[in-house]
């Protein structure tokens, strides 16, 4: 097989939060189709025992440490030399070192970049076809953040987005193309980036629809009187800690007038304190990481996805769905589904409609049909290796027929 560079900026196993479950999918369909040489980093060192694991999809594979600390105190001195945060956070000698030499000993033409960052390594030949995969626009993200910080923060994170657009539409003009994880996404960065339009394209992601199943069978992590409403994702990312933030501070205790057994449970790693402090109501309950996370949805009466500020798909929504559970999510965070509102899944914004549609949703009958039909949804839209196809025409047709394969 064709060798291939595959270049992400978090190791890509295990598969436990959005962009690894994404990267870990787009890994094992590289190495379907190529040998992969793959280099990534790892901000624990703990996450190197999983090297093993990267072995079998991997002809070689390099994993850098990258300390929080440093890597913090590095990025901001971007604000002196005018790039990105992002950029400089990423910025590691021995990455860089092995980039080059893998490309020289495997005679490595084809290279595959996994998110904005990782594209600094990838030195500027013009006999490389680099495909990158944004997933999202990060720039906008950042432009998203500034607007709900207040000065000084606000200010930075605007300036994140600028110097950080340029970096991408730098990175954007280099490659031979660039992808994102929905149409949407892909629309705004034509927009951002009309130099780069024509080579912008978007692959969808997807379930393991056999590993996220509906299993009675799973341990029931919840007490005989909880109506457990469930919300899943990293919670040291700040849309995840404003979304849980709002739900249990605003919505919870409407819908407590109506369900007084309903109990709020956020699932996920490294909670930071304002998410601790949650569980100071005895309705909320926070759990930090667990090994499977399936568990918390099979037995919830809802799951919830109350995102304030979201980008993309988002990989929760879709678990949920998969295991048949009915799952109320705000606009931003269905943008991108291709669900029918009020079959396969609820879209509410603003505290009386989300309360009101959790507590619909709790409903035995009403969430078990809600919940068959989003199944239903996600194993017709949502197969990995179907929406992940726009990858191998990109790396290997001919620029006529790119654009007709991946849309």
């Amino acid at each position: 097989m064709e060798p291939v560079l595959f270049l992400v900026h978090r190791i890509p196993f295990p598969p436990n939060k959005g962009d690894k479950v994404r990267s870990f999918h787009l890994l094992k369909f590289l190495a379907s189709r190529y040998r992969v040489h793959l280099g990534t980093f790892v901000d624990d060192r703990g996450e190197l025992a999983h090297s093993a694991e990267l072995q079998r999809h991997c002809a070689s594979h390099h994993i850098a440490h990258l300390s929080p600390g440093p890597a913090r105190i590095r990025s901001m001195a971007s604000l002196w030399t005018g790039e990105s945060m992002t950029e400089r956070y990423y910025r590691e000698a021995s990455m860089a070192a092995w980039v080059n030499a893998t490309l020289s000993k495997y005679s490595i033409g084809k290279v595959v970049v996994f998110s904005s960052a990782m594209a600094q390594y990838v030195p500027p030949n013009p006999d490389l076809r680099v495909v990158v995969d944004f997933v999202d626009v990060d720039s906008s993200k950042w432009a998203q953040y500034g607007k709900s910080r207040h000065w000084p923060l606000s200010s930075l994170f605007n300036r994140e987005g600028e110097r950080l657009l340029a970096f991408e539409r730098a990175a954007a003009k280099r490659a031979y193309a660039t992808v994102f994880v929905t149409p949407g996404e892909a629309d705004l960065f034509r927009t951002l980036a009309p130099e780069s339009a024509s080579r912008v394209f978007y692959a969808r992601n997807g379930v393991d629809v056999d590993f996220f199943s509906p299993q009675p069978s799973l341990p029931n992590p919840f007490t005989c009187d909880q109506e457990p409403i469930v919300f899943t994702g990293a919670m040291d990312y700040w849309p995840n800690v404003d979304a849980v933030r709002w739900f249990a501070g605003e919505i919870l205790p409407l819908v407590a007038q109506k369900r007084p057994n309903a109990s709020f449970h956020i699932v996920g790693a490294n909670p930071v304190a304002s998410v601790r402090a949650l569980a100071r109501d005895r309705r909320v309950f926070v759990s930090g990481r667990v090994e499977d996370v399936r568990p918390y949805p099979q037995h919830s009466r809802v799951v919830v996805a109350p995102m304030r500020i979201a980008r993309g798909i988002q990989n929760k929504v879709l678990e949920g769905m998969a295991m048949a559970r009915p799952v109320v999510v705000s606009t931003a965070a269905a943008k991108a589904l291709s669900a029918t509102t009020g079959r396969d899944l609820d879209i509410a914004d603003g505290v009386i409609e989300f309360g009101r549609k959790t507590i619909a949703s709790m409903e035995p009958q009403r969430g078990a049909a809600v919940g068959a039909a989003a199944r239903a949804r996600v194993i017709a839209d949502y197969d990995w290796a179907k929406n992940l196809a726009p990858f191998d025409s990109l790396l290997q047709d001919p620029a006529p027929a790119l654009r007709q394969a991946a849309v």
